[in-house]
């Protein structure tokens, strides 16, 4: 047998992992293990080649500059304006890799140190888990489960699927407050597995003979040099459902009444995607996960509790990453309040009454607009620091981006409080306004 140490982690032992992930294991390094290609009884009839390989720490989805960081800190998450990120990706394992390997593994351990650390970190005001993992090892699991659902009480933790949450990623998704994934994510696969290699008749074939001898009647039950006998097997089984319980539980003590430990059982350990997901409870809000995450990032920075559970108000704050010589630049902002001035826009634009759900949708589709590439400083103070709607920022950004004259560029910002001047009647057209614009906003 070759990677014996890899066998004993993958075999005749329960895991929370996806079924798919659990066979893709077994196609792709089947052939290593047994030294041919194994036979796979009671699989799936179909895999894709490429769907369901272990995510590589660690490209995140969420800022790109967050790899840099977390090497630079030292301390396994990089802060983005008082928010930690903390990656969980790959295989999940007990006392494996601090962060990760080249074979995508990351360690409960290595997690749970970077949890702490970032719920003591008086620079962290909030917590975002990036999971991206099919699952992993029992061993371990519950217990980072608990620690997220601990940290919570004292710091807001939403975790944001990227794409991938099944099995133990699930298990620690669902103990933020928050669980937000993109349309083609998927989440669930409440369940346990476990898989039993049958060497005998390879030996046999080999003529090799292997002899147990042991004391205790089931001290070697579930061994790969005989077929597995179906009380064993039985036996197992329940131990399966034993543990699918507790997994149930979990799920229902992070999830609340949003899913229940009966309802997560009831799942059957299926998977579910996008709208699917948050209508059986699973999933709190489809969204593109950068924008999710720029919008827990203003709640941060505004002070707002961001469990998101009831409605708030957007203060009057500094735009994040407000440089000081723009500061005597910007005209103060009031409090966002339901005046009663009515706009085209105003279905769009958030009010004292409106749900926290409503302004990070507005938020999310501001930094969905194709028009906003390339020009983050801007979108971000449309989005933050002002009232205005997704199409008219819209408007705004493709104005500053083809360098639109003054007059057009005024008629857009039409709202919003800004030190520009309206063109003069007759005054010639040129891309002052929009100049002005880019100096301010854009990086």
């Amino acid at each position: 047998m070759d990677h014996p140490q890899i066998f004993a982690k993958a075999f005749n032992t329960p895991l929370l992992v996806d079924m798919r992930k659990a066979q893709a294991f077994v196609s792709g390094f089947g052939q290593r293990l047994f030294g041919a290609a194994p036979e796979i009884v009671g699989g799936l009839d179909a895999l894709p080649d490429a769907t369901y390989r272990t995510a590589k720490p660690f490209a995140s989805l969420l800022d790109n500059s967050l790899s840099d960081r977390i090497r630079e800190s030292g301390h396994g998450y990089a802060i983005r304006d008082g928010v930690a990120v903390v990656p969980v990706t790959g295989v999940l394992v007990h006392r494996g890799a601090w962060l990760g390997r080249s074979s995508g593994q990351t360690s409960y351990e290595g997690l749970a140190a970077q949890v702490e650390a970032a719920a003591e970190d008086s620079r962290v005001q909030g917590i975002a888990l990036e999971i991206d993992s099919f699952g992993g090892e029992v061993a371990g699991c519950f217990g980072l489960a608990s620690l997220i659902r601990e940290v919570r009480e004292h710091k807001p933790v939403q975790a944001f699927v990227a794409e991938h949450a099944f099995s133990a990623g699930y298990a620690l998704a669902s103990q933020a407050g928050r669980v937000i994934l993109p349309a083609t994510g998927g989440v669930g696969s409440i369940g346990v597995i476990c898989m039993h290699a049958d060497y005998s008749g390879a030996l046999d074939a080999s003529g090799i003979k292997v002899t147990i001898i042991s004391a205790g009647a089931h001290k070697a039950d579930g061994n790969p040099y005989a077929p597995l006998p179906d009380e064993v097997r039985e036996r197992i089984s329940a131990e399966m459902e034993a543990l699918r319980g507790m997994f149930a539980a979990e799920v229902g003590k992070g999830r609340g009444s949003r899913l229940d430990a009966s309802a997560a059982r009831a799942t059957e350990a299926r998977s579910f995607m996008g709208d699917e997901a948050v209508a059986a409870g699973l999933a709190d809000e489809v969204a593109e996960p950068r924008s999710a995450f720029e919008a827990f990032v203003a709640e941060i920075q505004g002070g707002a509790s961001a469990s998101l559970t009831r409605p708030r108000v957007i203060s009057s704050r500094e735009g994040p990453q407000m440089k000081d010589d723009d500061k005597d630049e910007t005209a103060p902002e009031e409090q966002i309040s339901g005046g009663d001035d009515v706009t085209e826009d105003d279905e769009d634009q958030p009010t004292n009454g409106a749900s926290a759900s409503s302004e990070r949708q507005r938020i999310a589709a501001i930094f969905a607009l194709a028009e906003a590439d390339g020009q983050d400083r801007l979108a971000r103070h449309l989005a933050f620091e002002t009232e205005l709607g997704p199409d008219a920022c819209a408007g705004i950004l493709k104005a500053a981006a083809q360098g639109v004259s003054g007059g057009a560029l005024a008629a857009a910002m039409a709202g919003d409080d800004t030190d520009i001047d309206t063109p003069e009647a007759g005054a010639p057209k040129g891309p002052r306004a929009v100049d002005a614009v880019k100096k301010r906003y854009q990086t």
